[in-house]
Order: C-alpha cells, then sequence, then structure tokens
C-alpha cells in the first residue's frame, strides 16, 4: 500500500490566509477564488504553445495540438545511469511564457502528456524566480519515455540551490516558514531522437501544479453534497505480491498503478493482448503489470512517481492526465457529479481510517463516489480480492486524512501529509459537465 509519500518528502507551508478553504461551497466561485491555494496552469492548446519558444521544435495542429521536433539544434550525449549505455541523441526543446501563480507556492508539481515512440525520449525541467527576486535554476523534473529500450525511465536526485530542492516528483521550498515563496516559473521540454532519423516525441499536454498548503494537522469539515457512485473496474495490488521484483515486488508496493489501471479501464482503455505478452500467463490482471512496469521510476525504486503514473495513463489513445491538488471533498464531489472519478493520496496510522485494517505512509486509492450520508465510497487496492476493493471510509477521517499536511505517525512522530494530492484522467473530449469540473479547478 506504499504509495510516492512514503519516500518522498512532502513540504508544506504555513499560510493563514487559506486557514480556511477547506469547504468552499462551489455555488460561490469568488470566494473560492479569493481562497484558494492551489493554481493549475497546463499548456494544451495551439495558443498555448505557440505562445512558447522554440529550439528546434515545432508546434503541431489538429486534434490535439503538441510541439514536435522540428530541425534539431545539436547533438549530444546521454549516460543512461541505470543501464550504464551512452547513447547520441539529436535535441531540440521548447520553453513556456513564464506563469506567476494566483498565490507564490510552497510547492511545484509539473507533468505531462505525450508520446514517444522508439527512438525518442524528453525532459522536463522546471525553472524560475522567487519571492525575494532571486533566480531559481533550472530542475530536471523527470526523463521520460513510454517504453524502455531506449532509456530508463527516471527521476533526478540531489538537485538542490540550498532553497528549494526536487524530492523525486516534487519541487519543494526548503523552509517554508521563512516566508519564501516560487513567484512565477517557466517550463522547458527537451526533445530527443536518435541521429538521422524523422521520428519525434509528441507531447499534447504539459504544466504545473503549484501549491501553497496551510500547515494543519485537521482540516475544516465539509458538508455532504452528493449521492453518486461510478462504475469503476476493481483491482487489488495484493493479489500480486511477490510478482516482478524489477518492479518493486507487487503487493503494497503497487497501489498507484493499480489505482492508474482502474481508472484507464473505467474510461474505457486497457492494454492489448500483444502488450501484456511479456507478463506471465499464470498471473491474473496482467494489465495491472504492464501499469507497473510502465510507471516504475528506476531513481525512485518504484511505481508511485505521481507524474509518472499520469504520463502512462496519456498513452492510451484519447486520455488525458494531470497531477493536481483539491482543496476540499466538495471540490471531489463536484468532479464525482461530473462523471470524474480520482486517485487520491494519504497516509494515516491505523486506527484513523475506520475499517481499513491497516496504516501506511503512503497509499494511493481511487474516490469513485459518496452515500446518502456523505460518506466517500473508494476503490481501495489494498485489499485481499477485487470483490473487497470498494470501501466505504467514513466523511471525516477520510477527508482529514487526504486533505492535511501534518500527522504523526505509529511512533508519535510528526511528519508530512500529501495535502489533497491526486491525479485525474478524462478523455480528449470531455461533457460540457466534465469540462466545466476541470475549469472549475484551472484545468483545460
Amino acid at each position: 500500500m506504499t504509495g510516492a509519500a512514503s519516500r518522498r518528502t512532502v513540504l508544506t507551508a504555513a499560510l493563514a490566509a487559506a486557514a480556511g478553504a477547506g469547504g468552499v461551497p462551489s455555488a460561490a466561485p469568488e470566494a473560492a477564488a479569493a481562497a484558494r491555494h492551489v493554481d493549475n496552469r497546463f499548456w494544451a492548446t495551439h495558443a498555448d504553445w505557440s505562445g512558447g519558444s522554440t529550439t528546434g521544435t515545432r508546434v503541431v495542429a489538429g486534434a490535439r495540438p503538441g510541439v514536435v521536433i522540428g530541425s534539431p539544434v545539436r547533438r549530444t550525449t546521454y549516460r543512461d545511469p541505470h543501464t550504464g549505455r551512452t547513447s547520441a541523441w539529436e535535441c531540440a526543446s521548447w520553453t513556456s511564457a513564464a506563469h506567476r501563480p494566483g498565490v507564490p507556492a510552497s510547492e511545484v508539481i509539473v507533468s505531462w502528456n505525450a508520446h514517444t515512440p522508439a527512438g525518442t525520449w524528453l525532459q522536463a525541467d522546471v525553472s524560475g524566480t522567487y519571492s525575494d527576486g532571486t533566480a531559481m535554476p533550472w530542475y530536471i523534473m523527470g526523463r521520460w519515455a513510454s517504453g524502455e529500450a531506449d532509456i530508463r525511465r527516471t527521476s533526478v536526485d540531489g538537485q538542490s540551490d540550498g532553497k528549494t530542492s526536487v524530492s523525486t516528483d516534487t519541487l519543494s521550498v526548503n523552509s517554508p516558514a521563512s516566508g519564501l515563496r516560487i513567484a512565477s516559473y517557466r517550463l522547458r521540454l527537451t526533445l530527443y531522437r536518435t541521429p538521422g532519423t524523422t521520428r519525434t516525441p509528441t507531447v499534447w499536454r504539459v504544466g504545473a501544479m503549484s501549491s501553497a498548503v496551510p500547515d494543519r494537522f485537521t482540516v475544516p469539515a465539509s458538508k455532504p453534497g452528493l449521492v453518486r457512485e461510478l462504475t469503476v473496474p476493481r483491482y487489488s495490488q495484493n493479489t500480486h505480491l511477490g510478482q516482478y521484483p524489477e518492479y518493486d515486488n507487487g503487493g503494497e508496493a503497487w497501489c498507484s498503478p493499480t489505482s492508474s489501471q482502474m481508472i484507464i479501464e473505467y474510461w474505457g482503455r486497457r492494454p492489448t493482448a500483444q502488450d501484456l505478452a511479456w507478463v506471465d500467463p499464470g498471473f491474473a490482471d496482467p494489465q495491472v503489470c504492464q501499469a507497473a512496469r510502465y510507471t516504475y521510476d528506476h531513481q525512485y525504486e518504484g511505481c508511485g512517481n505521481w507524474p509518472f503514473n499520469a504520463a502512462y495513463a496519456a498513452t492510451y489513445r484519447g486520455l488525458n492526465g494531470v497531477v493536481t491538488r483539491l482543496q476540499s471533498l466538495t471540490e471531489l464531489e463536484s468532479l464525482v457529479r461530473a462523471g470524474i472519478p480520482a486517485i487520491t493520496s494519504q497516509s494515516f496510522v491505523k486506527q484513523e481510517l475506520t475499517g481499513a485494517g491497516y496504516g501506511t505512509a503512503g497509499h494511493l486509492m481511487t474516490a469513485i463516489g459518496f452515500t446518502a450520508s456523505g460518506d466517500v465510497i473508494a476503490n481501495d487496492p489494498a485489499s485481499p480480492s477485487n470483490p473487497a476493493v470498494r470501501r466505504v471510509y467514513r466523511r471525516r477521517e477520510w477527508e482529514n486524512i487526504w486533505l492535511r499536511t501534518k500527522r504523526h505517525n505509529a511512533g508519535g512522530k510528526v511528519v508530512s501529509g500529501t495535502g489533497g494530492v491526486c491525479y485525474l484522467y478524462w478523455p480528449e473530449s470531455p461533457t460540457a459537465a466534465q469540462r466545466s469540473a476541470l475549469a472549475a479547478l484551472g484545468i483545460h
């Protein structure tokens, strides 16, 4: 059941102005906007891409506008730290205009959606300015390919300038209590291909969620506002215990890809028989093994890299995927009302979530609905079998373990919480209600 949060330091900031932001009703958009501590900015339209600067890349139109290699500007070599292999590559880049979040941020998480045919890969970077007027260096937020033949997808450890640091997939201010914040940021994509070929990655979405989540052990209680349950496939991570040690051994380590697979199939997508030919035919639910393999971060040595899961989901036809934060169960209700489930990240000790039967330093599950009393219906992959995956958790307990940023672990030590992190996957052509629910979060 261990997810990305168990080996990722989540640093959060105290913002008194946002202390009451946990339950803003959707009927009051002005109040919601004023209280927001989460900012989403994604580049996905032709105008978005055209507003960036190209260095050897070009913008392509169509149903899913994006950026591709046009004329590579240089050749380089890359030594893959996980294979030891050094290869030559041509590359080109695209850089966004600077974005200034509505609230100066203590954290930034970048995510992207792309197609990387054999012989290609990409790197996503972020830079920016601090609230003290100084400049941030460029940080690598991921080296990624959908396959494994060319590079091993990887996060990059050890990046810091003394003010901010990268922990797997999260850029965080080192000392939020100092008042330092990230005032603006730019994103850069570097696209790579085998020299002398015409292959190219195609990126049709890149962006970031920046946030300054209030520092808190408890969050304001929200009022129930929806009774609905989405029909989402159910998969247990625990039925895979011991499978594929090279991809972190199944079981508790596979909560993230198992959750991703449930939502991918909810939207009617799944791997082909050819995709799954590598899986031991004696293993049930081979598509979960597929998701684990192709979300695996070779530096993190696990499947819990948040953007890698979103990028994997978007390799399926017509799907988008992003990493964001929600501020309340009210926001989650709005998504479920529109037919969009969410993959949520939470941590807790056993007694904090009635009926779970376990405690965790970090776990992903899928929120799929709400009962008449407002309790949360979740497909929890930390279950002994597929039929046991559907759970009903008490609303007040569940919203607190998900939205808080501080908690006490089983030993009584104060540790971090994820502050409402979730993955959202949705189709290229959403309904009007789905488009509206996403737009209310700043996701277009």
